[in-house]
């Protein structure tokens, strides 16, 4: 009996597994999943969360009930990966062999990572929106706030969904607005980046509406430092901004196994080929989702690309052939812009957001570069198709590789 061993149960591991057992027979191959929790977060949904229009119970599950039949479970925190001797020790010292890994570990944020940010304030004054328990505080507090300054602080990069932040600051306006007190709101973007996103056209565009919509954004603001008496973010410049409510993106990093694997780059994550999805190190470990560090967005949408690549050339290897699927950095994100619209980007490793049309040119029915209610849509359909198709494996209507048809230059 050959093994193939995933670790991590979250977006990228599940629709692995549920890819992998539907191709290896199961009198060969044995597949089993590590994973130290038993519930799946549906991540997209915590933006919604502490402006009331998700609950908890809408973005969660339990990861059983999306891993195949036929599929091995250890749940269980992991010690480290062994990979000359092809091994995964667990937490309890008890070694899992396999002839085929998949390291699926995520990111998470790391708070601890700044000094004083993770310390009186934390969930009183000084928030996240990247945990369940981070989001939940927040809601409760935006409750009963009074108004002030928020702040919206990005720590590091890379984080998981790049343009959430921003997504998180368009919300804040239309909620503060909707609730007559938008006026007693400051709000203040700051970021390490020269602009409001990383890719040029839509930085100058998404930076248009946090103009119109009176969101101040701080470029190349390294924060360095939280003065919790005095209620302030501090950068390596000493510059210092008062916040009465901080929303913080903190640093993001990958498990912490993975540098005791000795496979760790920058940030713990894992020195990967950027095309064929392949781990650097060994030749039968592969990486997706946000445990690579490759250079394209920590996103759902880029591990369900990558997944189609690592299945194909997963099965390559095993098959003994050369490797017959590349990665192209592919990525798609819808942006809640607030008040029921949206704008949707679609780029890759060469090529920045572009205007235009998707999935089909001239028809849509959405609208890249573009605000619309369509783009909103599809956003809250993304939902529906995240926990019954996407997790599951089974195959949607948009192409891993980037295509030009229907953008513009």
């Amino acid at each position: 009996m050959k093994r193939l061993l995933i670790l991590g149960g979250g977006t990228a591991g599940t629709i692995m597994a549920n890819k992998m057992r539907k191709d290896l027979s199961r009198d060969e191959w044995d597949i089993t999943i590590v994973d130290q929790y038993k519930t799946h977060y549906y991540q997209p949904g915590f933006l919604f969360i502490p402006f009331g229009m998700y609950k908890k119970q809408d973005v969660v599950k339990p990861k059983g009930d999306f891993f195949p039949t036929g599929t091995k479970v250890i749940y269980s925190k992991i010690d480290r990966i062994e990979g000359e001797k092809n091994q995964v020790l667990l937490d309890n010292g008890v070694a899992v062999k396999y002839d085929y890994l998949i390291i699926a570990t995520g990111a998470k944020i790391a708070p601890e990572e700044t000094p004083g940010l993770k310390e009186n304030l934390w969930h009183k004054s000084i928030y996240d929106f990247y945990t369940i328990e981070g989001a939940t505080a927040l809601s409760s507090y935006f409750k009963t706030w009074k108004g002030g300054h928020l702040v919206i602080n990005i720590a590091e990069l890379p984080y998981k969904c790049p343009v959430a932040p921003l997504e998180f600051a368009f919300f804040a306006d239309a909620f503060f607005t909707e609730r007559g007190m938008r006026d007693k709101v400051k709000i203040t973007y700051t970021t390490p980046l020269s602009g409001a996103f990383t890719k040029p056209r839509a930085s100058q565009m998404l930076g248009g509406l946090m103009d119109e919509k009176n969101i101040e954004v701080i470029p190349e603001f390294y924060v360095e430092r939280i003065d919790n008496e005095k209620k302030e973010i501090i950068s390596y410049g000493d510059e210092a901004i008062p916040f009465d409510c901080l929303v913080s993106i903190p640093t993001n990093m990958g498990d912490s196994m993975i540098e005791r694997s000795g496979l760790a780059e920058d940030l713990n994550f894992v020195a990967t080929d950027k095309n064929t999805l392949q781990s650097k190190a060994f030749d039968n470990v592969f990486v997706i989702g946000d445990a690579t560090n490759l250079p394209t967005s920590k996103a759902g949408s880029v591990a369900h690309f990558e997944a189609d690549v690592l299945h194909e050339n997963l099965i390559a290897a095993i098959e003994g052939r050369p490797f017959t699927a590349s990665f192209d950095g592919h990525a798609n994100c819808y942006i809640e812009t607030g008040f029921g619209k949206g704008t949707l980007i679609d780029f890759n490793y060469d090529t920045e957001p572009l205007p235009g049309s998707f999935p089909f040119p001239g028809l849509g029915p959405f609208g890249l570069l573009k605000e619309s209610r369509m783009n909103h849509y599809g956003k809250l359909l993304f939902r529906w198709i995240y926990w019954h198709i996407l997790i599951k494996g089974r195959e949607m209507p948009i192409s891993s590789q980037m295509t030009m048809a229907g953008k513009k230059f």
